[in-house]
């Protein structure tokens, strides 16, 4: 619902909407199909206890660097196979009959869920160009509206786009992008309605109502509108899902005549567009893990030519805003590892013209910034706690921090569209405190709480308890750890525990609320976060220290936190479960394979663990990206490396824990044959008899399912899951 605006000005140019995560599965770089050895059934057994499915054989040979891997599943990748449909549908039957007991409780656990969420709720109005932009959700509907205001919030209310009626009829919707032309009149939005993250943007005149002809389909959502009015630039993605081009469209006219801007032919980067917060310029960019390049344009001319600000360079990694005459750049420049700001002028973009405006910091990461006309609003990150740091452009003295004091919280600056303004908006939440917003007068240094999420029922954050604690690595790390739990909690061992941590792409796993944990907190679970490295919470080192050829001390890092709650008595290895997703799902797997006696029980949602095949497979959405992050198994010593974590490979006859594994037959980032194959090969092998189970949503994609209330469905599956080993234990 916001006009083009700046993508976030982060150090991380990863970082992208949900959970920044890792690639689909595929192939070796040489690849022998053998015959069918093995044909078993994928339905389960007629018994008096439940048979899971089992997975036929057709073992495929997959060679690199001499070495030949036997993968026996592979066949699973086919998704338009009947058989493999069916295999998919099996499981999802077992997991049903597995835990059908536990309906009464899923059912109780979903109700109390959605029982915490405000059921007529709105988000709290910003102000741009005369109108008051909201999004607001109406009892029982699963999608919001979003809508605006003009002059005052007591205004008559325009209705831009009623998600509710888009989605109408479809079993999966998303919008992305709301973006309303500079005169007011035209809203772009994009709509997604498979879950593979490629939307179709539309058009909507907001004096009439009606949408207009023009479509563009195989974008990621967003269309940035120069200052005529008529002309936008979007986003095209590829085959493989790599944003790769960006094409300029003149309202009115067929897309086929839409005229290529830019392609970004290097496929380890992927592009994306923006305007600046000063409505000055469009901004064309390009990253990839270690590296950035821009390209700007006065978005009064858009027949213009883009001109680049600075030529990439491997290793010199720079984002960009635009103030006065400046640009402003957050950049690694000069071996500033936890970045520096700088400023340029607009006649003068290249490197050698940048002036330091904040100096680098040892101890100190810069996240990123927020421009006004008299102050400059800094986002930091120092042992582990986000900061907010407010500058006066023409007053040293009025330099300070904005004060937090919860001992573990996440803090960031919200939306600000307005200049010329002294209030700073920004956001706030902590483990027990709701997400709040704040609007803080930086010339005063008052703050006014403007919202505070509600929790429905009798939520009172007294009786819960946050601290952060301390575990020591192997190798003498200490690795933060945030734990939240009810007051009165004894350290006597017997504490179910929830251990959750991602741990990858520098992304940061900040401790906020989250009113769905509840439902285990109020059961007596300790929920732990584990700051681990491969994030980036330390600071940009700790990123780089699990990342590539470091990859493994995510892995023992997250055993050393469990470790240390076993032996602080928080827990015990009967009711310790662990938790992660996507690239976290690749941790869920390696910790499995070192370590399974640690674990009565872990939920592994779209889980990325067949790493070497698919880091060889450059046809598969977001490889080629993320070879400086994994590395590229071409490079033998990668491959190896790889070979020796990849949890698909590493699978042996052993015991394991408990397992839920949850994936998405329509996921872009993390292929459903991944689990699947994955999930196959455990049955396979495993010489316990705890559970193992597959369930796959047959409608949805990485985020699993859309709307509100739907998506929990599968939370209230997950913690049934634990709570009936729970009692397995009495």
């Amino acid at each position: 619902m916001e006009k083009s605006k700046p993508r976030l000005k982060s150090t991380v140019t990863l970082l992208s909407a949900c959970l920044l995560a890792a690639t689909g599965c595929k192939t070796s770089d040489t690849t022998t199909a053998t015959a069918t050895t093995e044909q078993t059934s994928t339905a389960p057994e007629t018994s008096t206890t439940p048979q899971p499915p089992v997975a036929k054989k057709i073992p495929k040979e997959l060679t690199a660097h001499g070495d030949t891997r036997i993968d026996n599943y592979y066949w699973l990748n086919e998704r338009e196979n009947p058989e493999v449909i069916a295999y998919l549908n099996a499981e999802n039957a077992y997991t049903q009959q597995m835990l059908g007991h536990t309906e009464g409780l899923q059912k109780k656990l979903f109700d109390e869920i959605v029982g915490r969420i405000k059921q007529n709720d709105e988000s709290l109005p910003y102000k741009e160009d005369g109108y008051w932009y909201y999004t607001r959700f109406e009892a029982a509907k699963e999608y919001p509206i979003y809508a605006r205001k003009k002059g005052t919030l007591t205004a008559s209310e325009e209705i831009m786009v009623n998600a509710n009626e888009r989605a109408a009829g479809k079993q999966y919707y998303a919008a992305a992008g709301m973006n309303v032309s500079p005169n007011n009149q035209l809203v772009a939005f994009g709509e997604d309605t498979v879950s593979r993250r490629k939307y179709t943007i539309r058009f909507k005149d907001l004096r009439t109502g009606n949408l207009l002809q023009d479509e563009i389909p195989n974008t990621t959502g967003s269309a940035v509108w120069a200052n005529d009015n008529k002309t936008v630039y979007y986003t095209m993605k590829d085959p493989a899902l790599r944003s790769f081009k960006i094409y300029k469209h003149t309202l009115g006219t067929p897309t086929s005549q839409d005229k290529e801007v830019y392609h970004e032919a290097d496929e380890t980067f992927s592009t994306f567009v923006y305007k600046t917060k000063s409505d000055k310029y469009i901004i064309i960019g390009s990253n990839s893990t270690v590296s950035n390049e821009y390209r700007f344009l006065d978005a009064n001319t858009p027949n213009g030519t883009f001109k680049v600000l600075q030529p990439r360079e491997r290793g010199l990694e720079y984002s960009v805003d635009h103030f006065g005459d400046k640009f402003y750049i957050v950049t690694n420049k000069d071996g500033a590892t936890n970045f520096k700001l700088m400023q340029t002028p607009v006649t003068k973009t290249g490197k050698a013209n940048w002036k330091d405006v904040i100096a680098h910091r040892e101890d100190v990461l810069l996240e990123g910034i927020e421009i006004f006309k008299d102050y400059l609003t800094l986002q930091e990150r120092k042992n582990g706690l986000t900061q907010i740091r407010v500058k006066k452009w023409n007053d040293p003295k009025a330099d300070h921090y904005i004060s937090f004091e919860d001992e573990a919280y996440t803090a960031g600056i919200s939306i600000n569209p307005d200049f010329d303004t002294q209030v700073l908006r920004f956001d706030y939440s902590s483990l027990t405190t709701p997400a709040s917003t704040y609007d803080y007068n930086m010339a005063t240094k008052q703050r006014e709480l403007k919202k505070r999420q509600e929790v429905v029922g009798d939520f009172n954050p007294e009786n819960y308890e946050a601290k952060r604690i301390y575990a020591t690595a192997d190798d003498g790390t200490k690795i933060p750890v945030s734990l939240v739990y009810r007051k009165g909690l004894k350290l006597d061992g017997n504490n179910p525990t929830l251990q959750y941590a991602y741990g990858s792409y520098g992304s940061n796993t900040n401790p906020g609320f989250s009113s769905v944990r509840l439902s285990l907190l109020d059961r007596g679970f300790v929920y732990a976060i584990a700051h681990i490295r491969g994030g980036q919470e330390m600071g940009r080192q700790w990123y780089e220290d699990g990342k590539m050829l470091k990859k493994k001390n995510t892995f023992t890092d997250f055993v050393d936190v469990s470790e240390f709650l076993i032996e602080q008595k928080y827990t015990n290895p009967d009711k310790l479960f662990a938790q992660g997703g996507s690239a976290g799902g690749l941790l869920m797997g390696a910790v499995v394979n070192m370590r399974p006696e640690l674990y009565k029980g872990v939920l592994a949602a779209v889980p990325f663990v067949d790493v070497v095949t698919t880091m060889l497979d450059t046809s598969i959405p977001l490889t080629t990206g993320e070879f400086d992050e994994w590395g590229n198994p071409a490079n033998k010593e990668y491959y190896d490396y790889m070979k020796s974590y990849s949890p698909y490979d590493n699978v042996e006859k052993k015991d394991y824990p408990n397992m839920l594994v949850t994936t998405g037959l329509h996921d872009s980032q993390v292929q459903y044959f991944e689990p699947a194959k994955w999930v196959a090969k455990l049955r396979e092998m495993k010489t316990d008899n705890n559970m193992l189970l597959l369930n796959t949503n047959m409608v949805a994609g990485h985020g699993g399912a859309s709307g509100r209330f739907e998506r929990y469905k599968e939370t209230a599956l997950q913690y049934a899951f634990l709570m009936n080993l729970l009692e397995e234990n009495k």
